[in-house]
């Protein structure tokens, strides 16, 4: 008795990992999310490691989740992950405001975020 175990969400050889509620701007988080498209998961690590932006400590953790995913859960090599596909998204806008002249109100809104990071296992071409 009992369910069925649930399908995969990703290939067999791929691992994700995804982070809510990161307190900055989907545009921002983008700019670092760029950064590491594409590029081998040591040297994605090394880039945000010194990259001066702050929300990039962040993105590592995200990055570490999912390399962790992949090693642990999957049995992927880590020499051999690449970072696929490094997604950001939109969350919810705490809507905050400041009083202004003539008794009129100015909105601030801070919005948060969320990303989603991919990791590939792709075999190396000798």
């Amino acid at each position: 008795m009992g369910k069925d175990k649930n399908p995969r969400r990703v290939a067999d050889n791929e691992a994700m990992a995804k982070l809510r509620m990161l307190r900055t701007s989907p545009q921002k988080l983008n700019l670092v999310a760029g950064l590491i498209r594409g590029k081998k998961v040591e040297k994605a690590l090394t880039d945000l490691t010194f990259s001066k932006k702050r929300i990039a400590v962040d993105v590592k953790k995200a990055l570490q989740s999912a390399i962790a995913n992949a090693e642990n859960n999957h049995g992927l090599d880590v020499d051999e992950l690449i970072v696929a596909e490094a997604y950001v998204g939109k969350n919810l806008i705490m809507k905050r405001g400041r009083p202004r002249a003539r008794g009129r109100f100015g909105r601030i809104n801070k919005p948060f975020s969320e990303i989603t990071i991919l990791v590939r296992q792709v075999e190396e071409q000798a």
